[in-house]
């Protein structure tokens, strides 16, 4: 017999459901702000950053969204991610205190329907061979993932 603990569930699900809310408000900052942005998007290294935003004149930006303190407590991942972008963010909710997260990150404060910049990321450019591998890997997967969803599963032929 299964036991399920439905106090745990339902605050995993509360994080979840969090987590989803603050990634859409930075999805729509992004935009609003003219860039593309590519989700979920696996990084050479093999960790995959929450998202990707890509300015009009080339500027990568990687933004990892956290919910919680015990998620940003529990993630030891994030500092891998700072060699595929110019400028680093992460993107809280409104309960969450700025305090806790490095000043040598930009800091977005979302919820569901937007953001806001709070503190702006210091820019560490990428060098030319780097850079150039990062934007075809966004544009293939920009491709990749435009295509599934126009043609389904053509790709798969």
């Amino acid at each position: 017999m299964t036991v399920f603990h439905t106090e745990g569930a339902a605050a995993l699900q509360g994080r979840v459901d969090a987590t989803r809310r603050v990634a859409r408000g930075a999805r729509r900052y992004l935009r609003a702000c003219g860039f593309s942005v590519v989700c979920e998007a696996p990084l050479p290294n093999g960790r995959r950053a929450d998202l990707i935003g890509l300015a009009p004149d080339g500027i990568l930006r990687i933004v990892e969204v956290k919910s919680s303190d015990a998620d940003y407590r529990a993630d030891l991942k994030w500092p891998q991610y700072r060699g595929f972008c110019d400028r680093f963010y992460f993107a809280i909710p409104s309960s969450l205190d700025p305090a806790i997260f490095p000043e040598d990150a930009g800091l977005i404060v979302a919820d569901a329907h937007g953001a806001l910049l709070m503190r702006e990321a210091p820019a560490f450019p990428l060098a030319p061979a780097r850079r150039r591998s990062m934007l075809l890997r966004f544009a293939a997967m920009a491709a990749d993932r435009y295509c599934m969803l126009a043609f389904g599963d053509e790709l798969a032929n």
